[in-house]
């Protein structure tokens, strides 16, 4: 029997679809090439004892009649999947040289602190916060991908929005003359989207720096919880979730996608499976390929033309007898920066893969949620995230095993050397337990081309009217990941929501 949708990949946005749509009585399968179901949102375990989340650190739009909320609540998990909110007062850290700047929910109280560093500048620093926020309404109209016709629709509301449709958030820090200092403090969030600001779209720091404001979560019951509880929802109403099948080929017949082969990456075996509807987790450019790029249409062709994201380095840390709360550590990130100027940062670690003065996001989960433990109870985690290039990693890693471990080995260091200046003195010697990711790690475990962290990358050029979304022109076959929606916990949830929507006619999130 062919099942209603099978599903290959199962990153964040696909689960949500499908445990939606299994919900609502559909027949559902999803194909996953990993062990492990949810792409960037899956969770690994090391030495038996301590657990770490690819990718995922801390997420908004989670609070009540938001887009995870209301998800939540269509599955019924919303009793049982709740969040720890980060502090209001300063969820973001941000520290450099000379300045220190936590940023707050409230955006008159970001005014404050910025005029109070800036007081020279606090009328160009009110304009610019002023604008954020009608450029932010503007986006909630708009509700990208941006359509023309909503262009019309609303245009006396989002001609401010629709002014920097091609901006950097440079160009705006540019238009408002903002000092260089305060343009660094309040663009250090950076690794958030492994942009700098001369490249990063506008709109897209414009989402997140509000979604963060109105509330900045994580997971009470961590991450890997929300995943299996969608995969439980999923396999309750007779679906199935099968690890270890890599999709090698799709099978269509007169531009109709009738199902996929796939490998047992245990067995070696392949496999057929047929469906009504396919949809694509796969990285769409990916799968493209695999299809044939011909066999979409020009309009499709041209949204598949996208750059991939930057890649990152990550490093898992385990540390036992100190506490990481007495040295200012707990519900806030902390991003920290050797350089006054992030663009400069940014191309002296992707462009010259010199991390000599790092610029960088540390956060702990351990200590946002006390349901469920991440390590033992004597033990803390610290997890250390900046950009790296794919290329120069993959060079290394296939020409000399030796120079990639040194290479990792030394950025940690030169990360552990700042955090033990400004931060955690002897941090070293705390350090029980240490593991690095590069951006081939990334490809091995998260399926990513190029070992991108976000899809699509984050730039004007992609975050505007030609972005890709679920159409494929094929039929029977739907994109549904990061690249056609959005990167991120509630943006996935938001583009696995949105495709149900669409082709339910179940109406969970309003007009989409």
């Amino acid at each position: 029997m062919k099942t209603d949708y099978l599903i290959v990949g199962s990153g964040l946005s696909a689960l949500v679809f499908g445990s939606l749509m299994a919900k609502a009585g559909k027949r559902v399968q999803v194909l996953e090439a990993h062990e492990y179901p949810g792409g960037f949102g899956h969770t690994f375990t090391m030495a038996k004892k301590y657990r770490f989340n690819a990718q995922l650190h801390y997420v908004w739009d989670c609070g009540e009649g938001h887009t995870v909320n209301r998800v939540l609540k269509k599955l019924n998990l919303d009793k049982e999947i709740t969040f720890e909110r980060y502090n209001p007062n300063g969820f973001d850290r941000m520290r450099m040289h000379g300045y220190s700047l936590d940023i707050p929910s409230k955006s008159e109280e970001l005014i404050e602190r910025l005029s109070e560093l800036f007081p020279k500048d606090a009328t160009q620093i009110r304009k610019f916060v002023d604008e954020v926020l009608r450029v932010s309404q503007g986006l909630k109209k708009l509700s990208p991908p941006i359509k023309p016709v909503e262009l019309f629709k609303n245009f006396s509301e989002v001609f401010c929005t629709i002014t920097y449709l091609n901006s950097t958030l440079q160009d705006v820090f540019d238009k408002f003359k903002l000092p260089q200092e305060a343009q660094t403090l309040l663009a250090l969030q950076w690794p958030d989207f492994l942009l700098p600001p001369n490249q990063l779209s506008f709109y897209a720091w414009v989402i997140l720096l509000t979604g963060y404001q109105e509330g900045a979560f994580y997971p009470t019951r961590h991450f890997e919880f929300v995943i299996d509880s969608l995969v439980k929802i999923i396999e309750d109403n007779g679906g199935e979730f099968l690890p270890n099948l890599e999709v090698t080929n799709f099978i269509i017949v007169d531009k109709t996608v009738n199902g996929v082969q796939a490998i047992d990456r245990i067995t070696h075996q392949t496999h057929e499976f047929t469906a009504e509807n396919v949809i694509c987790n796969i990285d769409p450019k990916k799968a493209a390929k695999m299809i044939g790029i011909e066999k979409f249409s020009r309009k499709v062709r041209q949204k598949l033309n996208y750059e991939y994201s930057p890649s990152n380095f990550m490093a898992y840390c385990v540390v036992k007898d100190i506490d990481l709360r007495d040295y200012g550590f707990g519900k806030s990130n902390t991003f920290h920066t050797e350089h006054r100027n992030l663009n400069e940062a940014f191309a002296q670690m992707y462009e010259k893969n010199d991390f000599s003065n790092p610029s960088f996001a540390v956060t702990t989960p351990t200590l946002l949620t006390e349901e469920h433990r991440d390590c033992p109870e004597d033990c803390q985690i610290i997890e250390f995230l900046t950009v790296a290039n794919y290329a120069y990693f993959k060079q290394l890693k296939d020409t000399s095993r030796k120079a990639y471990n040194q290479k990792k080995e030394e950025i940690l260091d030169s990360i552990l050397d700042v955090v033990e200046k400004h931060y955690i003195p002897n941090l070293r010697k705390y350090i029980v337990f240490k593991i690095t990711g590069s951006p081939t790690t990334n490809e091995r475990f998260c399926w990513c081309p190029n070992g991108n962290s976000y899809g699509s990358s984050l730039t004007p050029k992609n975050m505007g009217i030609g972005r890709l979304n679920h159409q494929t022109s094929l039929k029977n076959f739907y994109f549904c990941n990061a690249s056609s929606g959005y990167p991120g916990f509630a943006p996935t949830f938001w583009t696995g929501a949105l495709l149900y929507q669409r082709l339910s006619g179940d109406v969970i999130l309003g007009d989409g």
